[in-house]
């Protein structure tokens, strides 16, 4: 049973020793700089107030005048050529210019140039020295699928003292990622190794999916034919029969054993994309239940004069067969209203949605839903709100969970048992997302800095007997019986 078990580690292990040594070393790198994103404070930092004076035509002209079909939400921004609808569906998304509902996709580098120029002003950025670089579908730091709908991106170079570059989408006009030259640098030896992420691979979702989770499943049976291997290879007064570099391999794994191997488990886990777990998205039939069922064209044309002179970007949304308008002023301030066919708009704001609204539209998805609690910024399984201090509701119907958006209605995970599961076998055991260090930020850090730490130098000697395995192999001109001499 030993032998095929043996080989088994022995080759396996010499495939992916340095994979194992660059996921911890990367791994690390990772805790503390992320992968480059626009944050919410950023974007919304970087809107102009709306200005209603150029507006001609309500949010439910431009819906109507667009090609998204079934559309979900209206919004009105601010750009360097005048106010602009952004009406988004299942479809996709579509730009109208708010004077004359004209297409307002962005195909000029001098227009987003211009964007891109307003919005770093909005900033307190820099933007004296800003150039045009390209207009790309993918680059190293717009490969994920959320920019699917922006492609291609003009790239905007500000030339300040962080090396700040800024995207800015063809199709709304948006500004939707930032980098800056730190950013970029760590996260070549952070982010871009750890996910195998070179821009010619991940810009193909499919193959990179595949050849991710092929290259995490192998690992992952290297590290549990080890694991078993090394038990196994204990002797009665627990002393390694191995010498040199092999002993420290057999030592330090033992020692390193359950991290090695849940750390495995969870990183292939991070490639799931519902193969085994749920992805917790809305079933089509609770999508159905839920599709807004008003017709646009029923506002009221001159909704746009309602707008606050502080808005900085307006949404019009359907949630529970009510439309919303929802007025952001900043950061963490906003007004809604809600409407009504016969009493028309609320005549003073809430701020976000109540409780009883959460339970009438959850109540269309599914029965015997509980009335909505509020979810506390500590409990074990948390959707980040749209907007700072913006209430998360939680309404458990049976066994699962649909987590609502008070802010923008939107509904932002839906729990089911098995989601719930992938929350603890993933986020716990990859990124020791657990209540008690997520309590403690620096100890979580320090805990991860040395797991993996510990991890890398167990995989450094992984490399070592790897290298001496294939320069015995393959080495020309060899002793005779050379091969029968290492175990």
């Amino acid at each position: 049973m030993l032998r095929p078990l043996t080989l088994l580690h022995r080759w396996l292990g010499v495939s992916v020793c340095l994979l194992f040594a660059m996921w911890f070393a990367t791994g690390i790198v990772m805790h503390f700089v992320p992968f480059p994103a626009l944050t919410e404070a950023e974007r919304i930092a970087g809107l102009a107030p709306v200005d209603p004076s150029r507006i001609a035509h309500g949010p439910g002209a431009a819906a109507s005048a667009s090609r998204v079909k079934n559309a979900l939400r209206v919004r009105l921004l601010q750009r360097s050529d005048g106010p602009v609808y952004l009406v988004s569906g299942a479809s996709g998304v579509e730009a109208l210019h708010a004077a004359d509902l004209t297409k307002a996709a962005v195909s000029s580098e001098q227009l987003a140039l211009a964007i891109a120029v307003d919005s770093a002003r909005q900033r307190r950025m820099d933007p004296s020295r800003a150039t045009f670089s390209e207009l790309a579908n993918y680059d190293q730091w717009t490969v994920p699928n959320r920019f699917d709908l922006h492609r291609p991106l003009y790239r905007i170079t500000l030339d300040d003292d962080d090396g700040t570059e800024l995207y800015v989408s063809s199709a709304t006009g948006e500004v939707v990622l930032d980098t800056t030259r730190r950013e970029r640098w760590w996260n070549y030896v952070g982010s871009v190794a750890h996910w195998i992420y070179p821009t010619v691979l991940r810009s193909n979702w499919v193959a990179w999916d595949k050849t991710v989770w092929t290259l995490s499943l192998v690992a992952l049976v290297a590290a549990m034919s080890g694991g078993l291997l090394g038990a196994m290879r204990i002797k009665s007064r627990v002393v390694s029969p191995y010498r040199g570099w092999h002993a420290w391999h057999h030592v330090l794994g033992l020692l390193s054993t359950l991290f090695v191997l849940t750390w495995s488990f969870s990183g292939w886990l991070s490639m799931d994309h519902g193969r085994l777990f749920s992805r917790g998205q809305l079933t089509e039939a609770e999508q159905t239940a839920v599709a807004g069922a008003l017709a646009w064209d029923t506002l009221p044309a001159d909704d746009m004069r309602r707008i606050a002179p502080q808005g900085r970007e307006v949404e019009w949304f359907v949630f529970d067969r009510r439309f919303y308008r929802r007025v952001r002023t900043g950061l963490d301030a906003q007004f809604l209203f809600a409407r009504d066919f016969e009493a028309g708009w609320s005549a003073s704001p809430q701020g976000f949605l109540e409780p009883r609204e959460i339970r009438a539209f959850v109540e269309r998805m599914a029965t015997g839903c509980k009335p909505p609690v509020m979810v506390d910024s500590e409990d074990d399984y948390v959707s980040p709100a749209s907007m700072p201090n913006a209430p998360v509701y939680r309404s458990v119907c049976g066994n699962v969970w649909f987590h609502v958006d008070g802010a923008s209605g939107a509904i932002l995970e839906r729990f089911d048992p098995s989601r719930r599961a992938y929350r603890w076998l993933y986020s716990g055991l990859h990124t020791m997302d657990f209540p008690m260090l997520s309590a403690h930020p620096t100890l979580r850090a320090a805990l991860i800095v040395i797991l993996c730490g510990c991890g890398f130098v167990f995989s450094l000697t992984g490399v070592v007997i790897g290298w001496r395995r294939l320069r015995l192999r393959f080495a020309p001109n060899r002793p005779a019986g050379a091969r029968s001499g290492v175990s």
